[in-house]
C-alpha cells in the first residue's frame, strides 16, 4: 500500500480533511450506505482504491456521483476516517481532471451553470440558469455524441410556455441583491481554498 507521499492520496487527505491509510476495510461503511446496492462499487472499495493510490480509476466511479452525503459511512466507521468527505473529494477530483463517469456529465453541467449564474447575480434567475445548462448540455453532447446534442437540447422546450402560463418560470430577474460584493467575496474565498 502506498503511503500519503502519493500526491494523489496526499491531495484526496488534503480535501477530505482525514487519512485514508487509518481505513482497516471493515466494511461498515458500505453495509450501511442506503446508496450500496445501486452503485458500481461500494464506498469501501472507493476507499481502498485511494488507499493503493488508485485515485484516477476511483474518481470515474458512478458511485461518487451516487452518493447522497448522508454521512451514514462516516457515522459508522469505528476509525473516524471521513468517508463521504473521501467520495466528495473523488467528485472534485474528477471535476478538475475531467474524468467525471458519462452519466453524470449532465449533473455537472448543472452544477456549473447554478454556481455561474449564482457568482454572476448573487441569486439564481430560472430561465438564465435553464439557458446556461442546456448550453453547456449542448456542447458536452456535441463532443461526446453529436446526434444526441440537438434532441437533448430542446427535449424539455415544450414544459416552458406551459410553466410560464401557471407562473411556475419567471422571465423577470430577481430585484437587485443589496450585497453581490458579499457573494463574490465567499466565491473567491472558495476558489482560493480549491487553488491551494
Amino acid at each position: 500500500m502506498k503511503t500519503t507521499t502519493d500526491p494523489d492520496i496526499a491531495l484526496v487527505e488534503e480535501i477530505a480533511h482525514t487519512s485514508v491509510a487509518d481505513c482497516y476495510q471493515c466494511g461498515k461503511c458500505s453495509a450501511g450506505c442506503p446508496q450500496g446496492q445501486k452503485m458500481d462499487r461500494l464506498p469501501s472499495t472507493l476507499i481502498r482504491m485511494v488507499q493503493y493510490g488508485d485515485v484516477v480509476e476511483a474518481s470515474r466511479s458512478a458511485a461518487v456521483w451516487q452518493c447522497v452525503s448522508c454521512l451514514t459511512c462516516s457515522a459508522r466507521c469505528p476509525k473516524s476516517v471521513d468517508i463521504a468527505g473521501v467520495l466528495d473529494a473523488l467528485k472534485q477530483i474528477s471535476i478538475r481532471r475531467k474524468t467525471v463517469h458519462a452519466n453524470y456529465q449532465r449533473t455537472v453541467a448543472f452544477q456549473k451553470a447554478f454556481l455561474e449564474i449564482l457568482r454572476r447575480n448573487g441569486r439564481t434567475n430560472e430561465l438564465e440558469m435553464v439557458v446556461l445548462y442546456k448550453t453547456l448540455g449542448f456542447f458536452g453532447d456535441v463532443s461526446t455524441n453529436p446526434l444526441r446534442s440537438i434532441p437533448s437540447a430542446l427535449k424539455d422546450a415544450h414544459l416552458g410556455p406551459a410553466m410560464l402560463l401557471k407562473g411556475k418560470l419567471h422571465v423577470k430577474l430577481g430585484g437587485p441583491l443589496k450585497d453581490k460584493a458579499l457573494v463574490r467575496r465567499i466565491f473567491k474565498k472558495c476558489e482560493k481554498k480549491v487553488e491551494s
